[in-house]
């Protein structure tokens, strides 16, 4: 069933879909989400790398005084350092932060090399140059979603620890895939 906001345009035949309007519409949206996205991201890793530093750092203080709170407040912030540190570890904000950033920043190179028809897009058609933009965006989704899922699970961390890569950092896809490729996970709602 057709809903009244599915209709195309006038003059654009129903499936197509104009260079501007990806642009400005599904482009400028992703790059929009992970602006968002990386900013969350950004703020709440340095949130809890403050809890984890602040806090073990007056875990011994507390300790050492005679006061009759003191012994109450270390255990607490004990367990709120641990907590920080744990959930960290789980929800993985730096990383995340990394990811969404360098994707927002990438997609911004992107539209500026296609609006300006440099790197990749030089001596193309429009039709050739626009195919491509969508080309490496959508298959970019692909690319970052599979990073996202990577980091957010168990098994790329095991994996890497088995390799002998436990120590380094693991390349986003974005870094993976070199220039050529741009990591965009499809927007999310809320």
């Amino acid at each position: 069933m057709v809903e009244v906001g599915d209709a195309p345009e006038v003059g654009v035949a129903a499936g197509d879909m104009t260079a501007q309007r990806y642009v400005e519409g599904r482009l400028a949206q992703y790059q929009e989400w992970y602006d968002v996205k990386a900013t969350r991201m950004k703020a709440m890793h340095l949130r809890m790398r403050t809890v984890s530093v602040v806090g073990g750092a007056l875990v011994p203080v507390f300790v050492n005084l005679d006061a009759g709170f003191a012994r109450v407040t270390a255990t607490v912030l004990s367990v709120v350092v641990v907590a920080a540190v744990s959930l960290e570890s789980v929800y993985r904000y730096r990383e995340q932060w990394k990811n969404y950033r360098s994707t927002e920043q990438l997609l911004g190179h992107e539209r500026i090399y296609f609006e300006t028809r440099v790197g990749p897009y030089r001596e193309l058609s429009k039709r050739e140059a626009f195919g491509l933009l969508v080309a490496r965006v959508e298959k970019a989704i692909a690319n970052e979603n599979a990073a996202t899922l990577n980091v957010m699970t168990l098994g790329g961390q095991v994996s890497a620890d088995l390799q002998g890569g436990g120590g380094q950092a693991k390349p986003t896809a974005v870094q993976e895939a070199g220039v050529q490729e741009v990591g965009v996970p499809a927007p999310r709602q809320g």
